[in-house]
């Protein structure tokens, strides 16, 4: 019960725990959005192709950088360790797909080398990853 000589109080609205709540949510998802794209070779300019398709699983990913240089998975490897380190990788009575992730500029002779290695690999898939136009 109110009596007639108290003051008006105004009501107020505290909005900083608010703010707070909206920057914890807003960074919530902006992290989440970067764990949303995944990305298995190292970055490279891939050339374009409007007959791409989707590999759902990917075992083993070969990059090509544009200076010519290869990568298995992430790590620096010479192109005549290539095939040995395949075998390695390789499971037995399991298909395994590489996809060679090779930048548009390398020499079209250096890939061709890359999927020869590839292709002596018993029960190994050959793709080519590319991107959409």
């Amino acid at each position: 019960m109110r009596l007639p000589d108290d003051p008006e109080i105004p009501a107020q609205i505290n909005i900083v725990p608010m703010i707070d709540v909206v920057f914890a949510i807003l960074t919530f998802f902006i992290m989440s959005s970067l764990f949303l794209s995944r990305t298995e070779g190292l970055p490279v300019n891939l050339p374009k192709a409007t007959t791409a398709k989707i590999q759902q699983k990917t075992k083993v990913m070969v990059t090509v950088k544009p200076d010519g240089a290869i990568a298995l998975n992430r790590k620096p490897i010479q192109l005549m360790q290539l095939e040995p380190a395949l075998r390695a990788l390789a499971k037995p009575q399991e298909n395994m797909v590489v996809v060679v992730n090779a930048d548009e500029t390398v020499d079209h002779g250096k890939i061709i080398a890359i999927m020869d290695r590839v292709r002596r690999v018993k029960d190994a898939k050959l793709a080519i990853a590319t991107r959409r136009p």
